[in-house]
């Protein structure tokens, strides 16, 4: 059973300046609640319950919006707002254990995921990046546990894009098993579009083995002196390792630049029941 979820939340968030200078970027609101909580919330619908952030300095704001806030809850309970009280305490309720490591530098999502071994131990784990958003009926990290205790193997998930698109992402080379579902026979970190061997590129969600922690200790360090993920996932498939990727249902989000982040915030209001169908009049006098 996976009962660990790794969140790294190190990056500096230059996309999205000047508004993460001084906010995390995975602490800017998605309607009415920041963007990490919507990544915390699939973990735990999926079982997860110990959550893993990967921190560095200035991200503490990220832990503290998951603790107590006693005073908080005091002034709301005073003034009778008993529904905003109980949108409070269950963000503090929602993880059954909360543990942080910090990464001085942030050098690659490999070496993020390694600074995590020590919490993280000798059992399989789920890795979550703060930059994606999945809407779906299961949640897209529980498709991923599913499918790795089934086969007893990692699992990433991947989507297939436009070609030209591909260049931002990892991309997967492998053997189409039919829904859905692709063995790999390789990864290539952000190839040019017409170098790409696919167009099914990695988004932010995986299912790993410990045995991962090994192969990123002897990958050497990539491109910007960083420790990529796919460097060793490619590894493991060199050594004959199986590694699968998954396609899974729902719609993915990119919070992490400005067009991506407004899109997310536009969909995810739609969908609120508060605010939804005002939002729609409101858009079509705009149109």
């Amino acid at each position: 059973m996976i009962r660990k979820a790794v969140l790294p939340v190190a990056g500096l968030g230059t996309r999205m300046l000047p508004a993460t200078k001084v906010i995390p970027k995975e602490m800017l609101c998605v309607v009415d609640r920041p963007a990490i909580q919507y990544v915390v919330e699939e973990a735990v619908a999926a079982g997860l319950s110990e959550i893993i952030f990967v921190i560095s300095r200035g991200k503490e704001s990220i832990l503290d919006h998951f603790d107590l806030s006693p005073e908080l809850e005091a002034e709301l309970e005073a003034r009778g707002k008993t529904a905003l009280l109980e949108k409070v305490r269950r963000v503090s309720s929602m993880v059954e254990s909360l543990s942080a490591v910090r990464q001085k530098r942030a050098l690659g999502l490999g070496q993020a995921i390694l600074t995590a071994a020590p919490l993280v131990g000798n059992e399989p784990f789920a890795v979550l990046l703060g930059d994606d958003l999945v809407q779906a009926e299961v949640p897209c990290i529980q498709q991923l546990v599913e499918k790795a205790a089934e086969l007893r193997a990692p699992v990433i998930a991947v989507e297939r894009l436009p070609r030209e698109k591909v260049s931002l992402y990892g991309v997967i080379a492998g053997e189409d098993l039919g829904g859905g579902l692709w063995r790999l026979s390789g990864v290539v970190e952000k190839p040019r579009p017409e170098e790409a061997p696919s167009e099914i590129a990695i988004i932010g969600r995986y299912v790993f083995f410990p045995e991962i922690f090994d192969y990123l200790r002897r990958t050497p360090w990539g491109a910007g002196g960083e420790l990529q993920l796919t460097d060793a996932v490619a590894a493991m498939i060199a050594d004959g390792r199986p590694v699968y990727a998954l396609e899974f249902k729902g719609t993915r989000y990119d919070t992490g630049n400005k067009i991506g982040f407004v899109k997310t915030v536009l969909a995810y209001a739609l969908k609120d029941p508060e605010i939804g169908e005002e939002l729609r009049q409101y858009l079509q006098t705009l149109l």
